[in-house]
């Protein structure tokens, strides 16, 4: 990595942590916020929520082809402004339609953020470096989260309106933070679509080129198993966070919502303190099996969540139980971060970077659209069920990784390893520095 692309990459870092510790002040406060302070409603409540991931899902298909032609950085800085924006539109808003209107811009800012910012630590990183980057990205995420939730509670009263005007002022000004830092990023120059003297792509006009790159992607058989991998791990993980497994604490195992957040801290500790350890271990074995051993780390969470309803009558182990779930998905997760995100690039043609993220952005939004949907209802009432349906789909998260193996080169599936063998192969008179990527 030269002194430019690791300057480049430390920008991109650093703004990304800010705008995390902005969105932590309010992301575990919007539903009591939209149903209490602002007195919409419950029904309300969920449905800004549900606008997150369908603004994202409206967006998502069309902002890859234009990560691939304008590059990233613009990208990206125009949706830390829809995000400011839309965040500052929700402090204010105080009817129904102006917070729904307010909700679908903050979605689709935090969307179009995503893949522009992976596309850029894409651009600032090679294929060996490329793990430690993304697995820095997922660390300074999380602790951003965790110290403005940690910050925010400390601000927030229901009682004070204005409290909860403070934390999205904070957030909406994070995200103009993170555009000024993202627009001072001088990128090295990565590879775009070619564009013909009328401005359509490969000279086929603009439809035929976006429906030639979905074909091109969906051709792509290690991509479409690799997203069907990714829909059953967001499902399975991060689609059950705050609907199914929350309820299925409340419900099944009698846990109180107190001890919940006891829960989610020690996920966020794990994560936090574990995440470089981690990524040590697992940055020189392959990504498929890596990504398999989480599928069955998953079970074991799951089976723990059961365990814990089947001795709710005995509190200590049931809390234990729960807090052990949650332990176990972020041990997992920090497992995922160098893992998943880099094999995206590394699967992508280098001309198509943009949209193999926005792709894969778009599987995480659906499955994050439709976990909450199905393990809400099902975590609150049909307890044996929906711990069933979980530990197959961690089983399937297994199962995918491995027939993933089978579809990746040497290179994809372990670069640290193939960069040092081709290094070892190199004549030392004659070698040069590699760089992959």
């Amino acid at each position: 990595m030269t002194t430019a692309t690791g300057a480049a990459l430390r920008r991109i870092q650093t703004g990304n942590a800010l705008s995390a510790f902005g969105n932590g002040f309010t992301v575990p406060f919007m539903f009591i916020y939209v149903a209490q302070v602002r007195n919409l409603g419950a029904g309300t409540a969920g449905t800004v929520l549900a606008l997150f991931a369908v603004a994202a899902l409206a967006v998502l298909p069309f902002t890859g082809r234009v990560i691939d032609r304008r590059g990233p950085l613009p990208v990206a800085v125009a949706g830390t402004v829809l995000a400011s924006a839309g965040s500052l539109g929700i402090a204010f808003s105080e009817g129904v339609v102006a917070m729904y209107v307010s909700a679908a811009v903050f979605g689709a800012g935090l969307s179009v953020i995503q893949p522009a910012l992976a596309t850029m630590i894409v651009w600032s990183s090679s294929t060996a470096t490329r793990s430690r980057a993304f697995a820095t990205q997922f660390f300074l995420n999380n602790l951003g989260l965790g110290v403005g939730g940690l910050l925010g509670g400390l601000v927030v009263d229901t009682e004070r309106p204005s409290s909860f005007l403070l934390l999205f002022g904070i957030e909406s000004a994070m995200y103009l933070v993170l555009g000024a830092i993202v627009a001072t990023v001088r990128l090295p120059g990565g590879p775009r679509a070619e564009c013909s003297p009328h401005g359509g792509e490969d000279s086929g006009g603009d439809g035929a080129a976006a429906r030639g790159g979905w074909r091109e992607l969906l051709s792509d058989r290690a991509m479409v198993t690799l997203s069907a991998l990714g829909f059953v791990m967001f499902f399975a993980c991060y689609g059950q966070f705050e609907s199914g497994l929350p309820a299925y604490a409340v419900e099944a195992s009698r846990i109180s919502p107190a001890t919940l957040g006891i829960a989610l801290a020690a996920n966020t500790a794990v994560i936090v303190l574990a995440q470089f350890v981690v990524l040590r271990v697992v940055e020189r074995r392959r990504r498929s099996r890596v990504i398999a051993l989480v599928g069955l780390i998953w079970t074991v969470a799951w089976l723990a969540a059961g365990a814990s309803g089947l001795v709710a009558d005995r509190h200590a182990l049931a809390v234990a139980a729960i807090i052990s779930t949650y332990a176990l998905f972020g041990l997992g997760e920090a497992m995922l971060s160098p893992t998943v995100a880099p094999l995206v690039a590394d699967l992508a043609p280098a001309r198509m970077v943009g949209r193999y993220n926005s792709a894969f952005a778009l599987v995480k939004q659906l499955a994050l659209a439709i976990g909450p949907a199905v393990g809400g209802p099902m975590g609150a009432t049909a307890h044996g069920p929906y711990i069933v349906m979980l530990v197959l789909c961690s089983l399937g998260v297994t199962v995918l990784a491995l027939l993933l193996g089978r579809r990746l080169t040497a290179e994809q599936d372990n670069p640290l390893r193939a960069s040092l063998v081709v290094a070892a192969s190199v004549p030392a008179r004659s070698a040069e520095p590699v760089r992959a990527g």
